[in-house]
């Protein structure tokens, strides 16, 4: 059956074929293929570069509070599930020891144009502390007068005044975790946060002035059917946030503790699974919505859409984004951080984060310094995953090499999704066709190098 959307022929004979488990691409390489070799020392130098260099791209800054009131089945996140709201204080006095050390280190050139709080939940932290952690992060950071600062909220934690107070401290764009309205779902995954609450918050945004309001919706969750998502479909169509981020459920209870909890003979069937998805790309495209790519819809007079049709989109730890190349700092446990050529990350848990701030330490647990090979095939694999044209001569000339000399096994593998309608290669260029957006990470994967490397981690599916 081929389904006809307003730009994409959507056919589920072709997701049947090319639906295959593989990463997601927020960076590459790969976050599962950073290695304990990669130190301190390493991270040092990559910020001393950027010291010493006279011209730096811009920052993105990432914040990571990892604490959670209670536990929701379904997350994988790193979190820190507690009702002792005390510990917030003491994690702030330890970030602010670790912006400290990274802004000794990275100069003076610290123009930051991004911002996002994840977690865990930052709305854990109370006003007071919130305008406490803004202000520590101004005193260490220029940010340009249109930078972009946004938060993933929990709807149970909005009171009187959050939204306001959000936007008070800067804050123009943020993301409410919806995953699903239905209440025998919402009962199955712990996570119980009533329509009435979650509209509420998104007018609330509204009234302050919210740039851009995004929503998490998750299907594959338990109790799921392709009936009952329809109807949280049709109140999320009329609540009509900016942006929805439709995210495929990776049942991994080996790896995520919480997802234990989870009946597993209540989950739909992979061919369920497909049918919701179906439903939902067309009710959202039917809807207006824009397909971006991935798991993301947008309005059309949204940024995100702008950006992907004047080809600049770029895609970080974060997901699709409109600003241009930055480089990433990453603050708090397990956060990321992309400096110069490098990537790295912070140790997982609290006790550990606290250990290497205490001895005047950066807490780096992992990390790779990209080679000429890894900096040509991110290039190459962030196009594909913003759908943009992949122009052999730009990448000659970037990167020194002969395309259709360097990459002849991967065009002979490309062939595939040419054939199938899912990009055109031509003498110049390669391009991914509307309804191949769907399918960018399986394109991509065809340059991912380390794919023939073993590795432990487990990838989701792509559709």
């Amino acid at each position: 059956m081929t389904l006809p959307f307003p730009d994409i022929e959507l056919s589920e004979g072709l997701i049947r074929k090319f639906d295959k488990s593989g990463p997601r691409y927020t960076s590459y390489p790969t976050a599962d293929r950073f290695r304990s070799d990669f130190s301190e020392q390493s991270y040092q130098h990559y910020l001393g570069q950027r010291a010493d260099n006279g011209s730096n791209p811009p920052l993105s800054i990432y914040v990571h509070l990892p604490f959670c009131e209670s536990l929701c089945y379904f997350c994988a996140c790193n979190k820190i599930i507690t009702k002792d709201h005390g510990r917030a204080a003491e994690y702030l006095r330890y970030l602010d020891k670790e912006m400290a050390l990274v802004a000794s280190r990275i100069g003076s050139d610290r123009k930051t144009v991004q911002l996002h709080l994840g977690g865990g939940t930052p709305t854990f932290f109370n006003a007071d502390e919130l305008r406490q952690l803004m202000a520590m992060l101004r005193s260490h950071f220029d940010f340009a007068p249109d930078a972009e600062l946004g938060v993933e909220i929990d709807p149970r934690t909005v009171g009187d005044g959050t939204l306001s107070m959000l936007a008070e401290l800067g804050f123009n764009r943020n993301s409410f975790g919806v995953q699903d309205f239905d209440p025998a779902v919402q009962q199955a995954v712990n996570r119980i946060q009533p329509l009435e609450m979650v509209e509420k918050a998104v007018a609330e945004s509204r009234k302050a002035n919210f740039q851009s309001i995004n929503a998490d919706l998750i299907y594959g969750l338990p109790k799921q059917t392709v009936g009952s998502f329809s109807i949280t479909l049709d109140s999320l169509i009329r609540i009509a946030p900016d942006r929805i981020a439709l995210y495929n459920y990776a049942h991994l209870p080996s790896r995520f503790k919480a997802q234990r909890q989870i009946v597993e003979s209540d989950l739909p069937s992979a061919e369920e699974r497909l049918q919701i998805f179906l439903m939902s790309t067309r009710r959202l495209l039917d809807a207006g919505y824009v397909y971006i790519g991935l798991d993301h819809f947008s309005k059309p007079d949204d940024e995100l859409n702008k950006a992907r049709l004047d080809n600049s989109l770029h895609r970080n730890f974060q997901g699709y984004t409109t600003r241009a190349e930055c480089d990433l700092i990453g603050f708090g446990v397990s956060a990321i951080s992309k400096v110069g050529h490098s990537y790295s990350q912070s140790v997982r848990t609290v006790s550990a984060y606290y250990q290497f701030l205490d001895a005047g330490a950066l807490p780096v647990e992992k990390g790779i310094a990209l080679n000429k090979d890894d900096l040509l095939r991110r290039h190459i694999i962030m196009t594909l995953m913003c759908s943009a044209p992949l122009v052999m001569a730009a990448i000659n000339s970037a990167h020194g090499i002969d395309f259709e000399t360097y990459f002849a096994r991967e065009m002979s593998l490309l062939q595939q999704y040419a054939d199938a309608g899912l990009i055109t290669i031509e003498r110049e260029a390669i391009r991914v066709t509307a309804q191949g957006r769907l399918f960018v990470r399986a394109v991509a994967m065809v340059f991912d190098h380390y794919l023939v490397q073993p590795t432990t981690s487990t990838y989701s599916k792509l559709i």
